[in-house]
């Protein structure tokens, strides 16, 4: 039902210091569509009803006749407000809704200091609208850096990842995918590359992408250069195989597909981030509990993390001779807040920013301790989500942040419909995306939408770090010219000499090397790039040699080429005084075979995907 075009006037006590705190924020909210007087005035021109009503509960009267009183009146006024006509459709809809908003509104009446507290606890000393001008030109700037960088991270990989000379050429790839699967392959692996593959064109995607970044960090054509940046990335994605497949890329994909709608000034947009938000954040908790690993449940995770990790940051070894104690609060503390302080998320301002702080606080801690990309940046970017333009404006000075809220955007009739269609799609299959990890069953209607999405990677279930790795396993690849004399190959960010102290890549993210700390947790067979990876170290393919750290055969490439296993811990501090070592290592055996170049088929065929369902989101351990 849609308010009535003639004047509503809603009247109220005046001599009431919250009752007129919260007409003036209605007031702000519905921009003249409502006329505000109190009683004490009014009541003569409304012989029908008694000072006495009036006293006891606002009433709103519509120009047709219709009088609200109580609740009714509150989430009546709201349906003139643009974007807060939703509150109206709950009340006269959900069941159970309207009765109790009306108990709660007779308790706070009498009540009336009650509600003045829990006003400046839940808003603030005052209570204004929330504006999201601000929340939308520094998230759209944030996306677009963060775009650029990871664009930029691939394209100095790419070629030696999937190009034609790389560990898992994309053509032979696509060829091996399309002879499996036929005609649903493009569905099913939905990416640009079809259409081309060669090095000329992996890169070109790479560059466009970090101009498109560009774009949108400057303000420039944003929409569009959020649609391309997202079908590039996407196809990327697909494209590079085991080497893309990281819950973070996932994370971007799905941020950046619902900031294609962002510039167009739906409030709607703003809650689907805090879906968003809460689905990730939530899930990541959850599924460290559903995975039945001890060391969450005993809290000890973090007693391992810090040095078993795929990549620490120089920061690590220091919090991992943290005592016990403080490692089994700070597990707790983790676990509190992905399962308890996330549900913030959906309480008014005030509660909302102190989920949002708190969240950065913990991505800066992991961010400082691990490299993870841009892993971290992308989390507290959509943190930003969490506040409102008043919680962001010391970010920008005063004139310019007047600038940006006049520019903003004013919704129309067709943002507000696409909006809430994409809510429609969005919310269900994302409640689906939560039910199927703690039910272990999927919901029959949704499972469908969530099928046919799925390849497009716009709503990805989550849950990073849901089992914790209690040991280090690294491989050493060695090459020698002669079968008896060893050097050892290292990468530029992996664990390799005991005493290179470990790095910071932040935002890069060096994805070979992670394929790296991951395959060490299996066989070398069931590694579709480790095999490739040996036969370049021997025939010497630049792209892939590009990837190393330290080639210890510059000149003169090997005959033979080796894997070994280790076992790494961080070196305990009276061994790193002694030594300079951050590293303790002792070999656990043979991981790959002692072989030449004869000893590969040149007719080796890639390996054939499985499914893309759910999207890629591997654990902590494989």
């Amino acid at each position: 039902m849609t308010p009535a075009k003639t004047p509503a006037t809603l009247v109220f006590d005046g001599d009431c210091a919250i009752c007129r705190a919260w007409v003036n924020y209605w007031a702000q909210l519905t921009k003249g569509r409502v006329l505000y007087r109190p009683y004490q005035d009014a009541a003569s021109d409304f012989p029908a009803i008694s000072p006495e009503e009036f006293a006891h509960a606002i009433r709103l009267i519509e120009g047709d006749g219709h009088v609200y009183a109580g609740a009714a009146a509150a989430y009546r006024v709201l349906s003139y407000a643009p974007s807060h006509g939703g509150w109206w459709w709950i009340y006269t809809h959900a069941p159970g809704f309207a009765p109790a908003s009306e108990r709660a509104y007779v308790f706070l009446a009498r009540h009336r200091g009650l509600l003045s507290c829990a006003s400046r606890l839940l808003w603030g000393p005052r209570l204004e609208p929330e504006g999201d001008a601000l929340v939308r030109f520094v998230f759209l700037r944030l996306i677009g850096a963060i775009y650029a960088v990871a664009f930029a991270s691939l394209g100095v990989q790419v070629l030696g990842l999937i190009g034609h000379a790389g560990l898992l050429p994309l053509a032979e790839y696509l060829a091996a995918v399309q002879q499996a699967w036929g005609p649903a392959a493009y569905w099913r692996l939905p990416t640009l590359f079809w259409l081309g593959s060669g090095d000329k064109v992996l890169l070109g995607a790479t560059i466009a992408g970090c101009g498109l970044g560009l774009l949108v960090s400057l303000g420039l054509w944003v929409r569009s250069a959020l649609a391309a940046a997202f079908v590039l990335y996407l196809s990327l994605v697909y494209a590079g195989q085991v080497f893309m497949n990281f819950q973070w890329d996932a994370l971007l994909l799905e941020a950046g597909f619902l900031a294609i709608f962002l510039a167009a000034g739906s409030r709607i947009i703003i809650w689907l981030y805090r879906w968003l938000v809460f689905r990730f954040l939530f899930l990541s908790g959850a599924t460290k509990l559903i995975s039945g690993d001890p060391t969450w449940r005993d809290l000890s995770a973090l007693d391992y993390h810090f040095w078993t990790q795929p990549l620490p940051t120089p920061l690590a070894w220091y919090a991992a001779q943290l005592p016990h104690a403080l490692a089994a609060c700070a597990t707790a503390a983790t676990l509190a807040l992905e399962l308890g302080l996330v549900f913030l998320i959906w309480l008014p301002r005030r509660p909302r920013a102190i989920a949002g702080i708190g969240v950065l606080l913990f991505q800066l801690l992991i961010l400082l301790t691990g490299n993870y990309g841009f892993f971290n940046l992308l989390t507290m970017a959509l943190c930003v989500f969490l506040f409102d333009d008043a919680g962001l404006r010391w970010l920008v000075p005063a004139p310019l942040a007047a600038a940006i809220a006049a520019r903003a955007p004013r919704p129309g009739r067709a943002a507000t419909a696409v909006a809430t269609g994409l809510a429609l799609l969005v919310v269900p299959v994302g409640l689906e995306r939560i039910w199927q990890p703690l039910t272990q069953t999927r919901l029959p209607l949704v499972d469908a939408f969530t099928q046919a999405l799925s390849p497009f990677m716009i709503v990805n279930p989550y849950g990073p770090f849901a089992s914790m790795t209690t040991t280090r396993p690294e491989i050493i690849i060695e090459g020698s010219a002669d079968g008896r004399i060893w050097r050892e190959y290292a990468f530029p960010y992996q664990g390799g000499p005991v005493t290179r102290r470990p790095s910071w890549n932040i935002p890069h993210q060096p994805r070979l090397d992670w394929q790296l700390w991951f395959a060490a947790y299996g066989g070398a067979a069931e590694q579709n790039f480790f095999a490739p990876l040996m036969r370049a170290l021997l025939d010497g393919t630049a792209p892939v040699r590009d990837l190393l750290g330290v080639d210890p055969f510059p000149e003169r490439l090997p005959t033979y080429v080796r894997a070994q296993l280790y076992d790494y811990r961080f070196a305990d501090p009276e061994t790193h005084a002694r030594t300079g070592q951050w590293w303790v290592r002792r070999l656990e055996g043979l991981y790959f075979p002692q072989v030449s170049l004869g000893d590969f088929s040149p007719t080796a065929q890639p390996g054939i995907p499985g499914p893309r369902e759910p999207a890629p989101t591997p654990s902590r351990a494989p």
